[in-house]
């Protein structure tokens, strides 16, 4: 089983909220997941729109997830 960190789209129609995720990567983008990592709101302008739990990445990153390029960069965003 490969397992990626990714993004899952919820909200409402143009008002998305997306869930940061470790899912298997056979599973649909928005299916069942193994873990939910965070959330990004692009929506909101202050320290909310990206919530992540650096410590969870890192544990499924140390098992041998990949990351999305999407999550990689709002990552990064968040290191600055």
């Amino acid at each position: 089983m490969a397992v990626v960190i990714r993004l899952s789209r919820g909200g409402t129609k143009k008002k998305p909220v997306y869930t940061i995720v470790a899912a298997d990567k056979e599973r649909p983008r928005d299916g069942k997941y193994l873990e939910k990592l965070g959330t990004y709101n692009p929506k909101v302008d202050d320290s909310k729109r990206l919530v992540v739990k650096k410590d969870l990445i890192e544990l499924w990153i140390k098992k041998g997830a990949k990351m999305t390029e999407t999550v990689g960069h709002l990552l990064k965003e968040t290191s600055k």
